[in-house]
């Protein structure tokens, strides 16, 4: 099965939609579903479900639907979910902790192994009540060094986010989820996805307004 490189972003952003629309069919004992039940799942058209899937080469077949039980396992191997992907979170202030307590690992086979926090924060040299470690950031490398963890969560404060993200990319992290509103300047060859609650709960209020 051919597999385009240059899929669109919007496409890339909705793997994860269809990954769990697939899951949740096949948790439900369906079989086979047409791209108008995928696209009401996920709320868009039938149009956009057959133009992603098209980048991914022939996944289902005109007048039978798709595979569900296939589909799903496809997706699950578009985003690495057969395996335990391990998370570093730094960052164990209101939103750190509430992450720290995400079971991840009950939805996706994410699994956040250890945080970080300033070096004189109470919680450094603790465990979570998961058992997850929490240490100073100044031990990040040393922490890092050796471990399977390429993937990190960051949740500092602005003025911080830059160099903690320097940090963890000298330690080899590969990809940063940021919860802080800050453009990070990252090397070729390390992605980050950018997580701002505050400008999504003001577009939803734009769109509330807009209906009155």
């Amino acid at each position: 099965m051919t597999i385009d490189k240059s899929i669109p972003k919007a496409t890339a952003k909705r793997l994860s939609l269809y990954y769990r629309t697939f899951k949740r069919f096949n948790a439900e004992e369906i079989t086979k579903a047409s791209s108008k039940q995928i696209a009401e799942a996920i709320g868009i058209d039938s149009a956009t479900v057959r133009r992603d899937f098209s980048y991914f080469g022939e996944l289902g077949r005109r007048g039978f639907g798709y595979d569900v039980k296939k589909l799903m396992n496809f997706f699950a191997d578009i985003l690495n979910d057969h395996s335990i992907t391990s998370v570093v979170l730094v960052g164990c202030g209101n939103m750190g902790r509430a992450l720290l307590h995400y079971r991840f690992h009950e939805r996706n086979k994410m699994k956040i192994v250890m945080a970080f926090d300033t070096d004189d924060n109470d919680l450094v040299n603790t465990k979570t009540e998961d058992n997850i470690p929490i240490y100073g950031i100044s031990s990040i490398k040393e922490r890092l060094k050796g471990s399977d963890c390429q993937t990190a969560i960051l949740t500092v404060p602005s003025v911080k986010a830059q160099e903690v993200a320097n940090l963890l990319v000298e330690a080899g992290i590969k990809g940063i989820l940021s919860f802080s509103p800050v453009n990070l300047s990252l090397p070729k060859g390390v992605f980050v996805q950018y997580v701002d609650l505050t400008s999504e709960l003001q577009t939803l209020l734009y769109f509330m307004n807009q209906d009155q």
